[in-house]
């Protein structure tokens, strides 16, 4: 795995956890939600990519 990858997911992580907070603190709990739940969707893509490259390399490799 790229350590890349590993540490924009820890940044995204770490930029939603005070994005919650903040607005959690300042009582848009909606907000804070709909700012984890893009956070989280943001990061599966990311992952999506990911799993899409190993199936192409896998395929290369086995010549499918």
């Amino acid at each position: 795995m790229d350590v890349d990858l590993i540490f924009r997911i820890a940044a995204i992580g770490i930029i939603v956890s005070v994005l919650y907070q903040v607005l959690l603190r300042a009582g848009r709990e909606e907000q804070a939600m709909l700012t984890s739940l893009a956070g989280l969707i943001v990061v599966l893509m990311m992952m999506i990519q990911e799993i899409s490259n190993l199936f192409d390399t896998v395929k290369t490799v086995f010549g499918l």
